[in-house]
């Protein structure tokens, strides 16, 4: 059977990676290979309690199983919450929330019970996006990629679509619809953290404390000598993959410039990876909030950068699409990834399948 014969189906993804923000969820309706139509999606804040339990687990482990149990009711809660008053989905597709990611070691682990959001929602759950992946020698990541070029189906290219979370991923979609993806380097991980450490807030909200900064040239200089700048792809990185040591005493002003300068100067390092240069650079996830992060990508590529929004995508939950997206394709044994998104051996399904109780 040709996907295409393939009857769509209606699916809810949900999404809480590699940032600490809260949970995205969203909704599509497709047959897994074309976006036939986009429901409802909203965006979830955790509370600063839970927000510090689940840093401090990434950062020095602790009371895992709690966290997750947590993690899933409130994931099952933004389900319930979303679909007030429009009805049932056929799928949900549950990324979970990343806790370490070690593709040198084989490793990626997201916290979160498939299993049970299954049984809290009474809705089938796919979840472990990455596992087949990795067994056949790929990074695990990123997975979205596929996602993009659906999205960028009818576009001109080659274009590029630039994910800015914790960690910021790149995919370059070329002319024929070829596709490489990987990650660039930090995304917003580094300037949360800093900026919570020096003013007790969870982010720099448009940028304003780097705007009021100076960048302190040696220590980027430093931050860029990263041995991970020169690896060519597939690539993919952890959360806490870099650090802040080379700041030292800095302002917080200061450390933001220069923190934000790394995340942009990062992207444009990834620009010699590419086939050719992208036509557009459309922008998506929390990054593209930050005035002073687009304006520095924007300077360290000397291209235009655009919000995905520029182009009628909905950034605050496209990656919620994708793992709804992800979902319909694991359920109908398509690939979630390839040679040019992870590094895989060949083209790979994955995801694993949980009913609830009592759908045979």
């Amino acid at each position: 059977m040709q996907v295409t014969d393939f009857a769509p189906l209606t699916a809810l993804g949900l999404m809480s990676g590699t940032s600490m923000d809260g949970i995205d969820a969203a909704i599509v309706e497709t047959d897994g290979e074309r976006l036939i139509g986009f429901g409802p999606g909203a965006s979830f804040p955790y509370d600063a309690e839970f927000r510090e339990r689940l840093r401090g687990l990434i950062a020095h482990g602790g009371d895992e199983a709690e966290v997750a149990r947590e993690l899933t009711e409130r994931h099952a809660g933004a389900v319930g919450r979303l679909l007030e008053g429009i009805g049932g989905v056929d799928v949900i597709g549950f990324h979970g929330h990343t806790v370490s990611h070690r593709p040198d070691r084989g490793l990626s682990r997201q916290i979160g019970d498939g299993a049970a959001l299954a049984r809290l929602t009474g809705i089938p759950v796919v979840d472990d996006f990455r596992s087949r992946d990795m067994m056949e020698g790929g990074e695990g990541a990123p997975l979205a990629p596929l996602f993009h070029a659906a999205l960028a189906r009818d576009m001109e290219k080659p274009v590029a679509v630039l994910n800015i979370g914790g960690v910021a991923n790149l995919t370059w979609i070329g002319p024929e619809g070829e596709l490489l993806a990987f990650d660039t380097g930090p995304g917003n991980a580094l300037i949360d953290d800093w900026t919570l450490k020096t003013t007790g807030r969870p982010m720099d909200e448009d940028g304003r404390l780097a705007r009021g900064g100076e960048a302190d040239a040696r220590a980027l200089a430093a931050l860029l000598e990263h041995p991970y700048f020169l690896k060519p792809p597939p690539k993919s990185l952890d959360r806490n993959a870099f650090g802040a040591g080379a700041l030292g005493g800095a302002s917080a002003a200061d450390g933001a410039a220069t923190l934000t300068r790394f995340t942009a100067a990062a992207v444009a390092r990834a620009r010699d990876f590419l086939p050719s240069p992208p036509r557009r650079w459309l922008v998506t996830g929390g990054g593209r909030l930050n005035g002073s992060l687009m304006a520095a990508i924007a300077q360290a590529l000397e291209a235009d950068v655009e919000p995905v929004e520029a182009v009628g995508w909905r950034g605050d939950v496209l990656e919620a699409q994708a793992f709804a997206f992800l979902a319909v394709r694991s359920l109908r044994g398509l690939p979630l990834s390839l040679p040019g998104t992870t590094g895989v051996s060949r083209p790979v399904s994955g995801g694993v399948l949980h009913r609830p109780p009592g759908d045979d």
